[in-house]
């Protein structure tokens, strides 16, 4: 194997990466927008994107008490989507 075959590789699987990542935050930012513009809770597709957006959020619900619903949700889930993002950057350079 020549080292243009294992940087290829490599590249590619930091692209991998740097995508799920992305579409990590995505999600986060969806689910986000969602909470800001009183999206219908009961409607199928909101609960969806809650159901995946809730356990990427991982430690960040609660981890600051804000008694405003939309700041606490702006908090929570950009906080998690700014995560998403810098963890899976970070994950991308050592592979690449």
């Amino acid at each position: 194997m020549t080292r243009t075959h294992v940087y290829r590789g490599r590249a590619s699987a930091a692209r991998v990466i740097s995508g799920i990542g992305a579409a990590f935050a995505v999600v986060e930012v969806v689910h986000l927008l969602m909470v800001l513009l009183h999206a219908n809770p009961a409607n199928a597709f909101v609960q969806f994107v809650r159901s995946i957006a809730d356990p990427l959020a991982l430690f960040f619900p609660g981890l600051f008490p804000i008694a405003n619903p939309q700041l606490a949700a702006v908090v929570t889930y950009g906080l998690a989507a700014a995560f998403w993002l810098a963890v899976t950057t970070l994950i991308a350079r050592i592979v690449s």
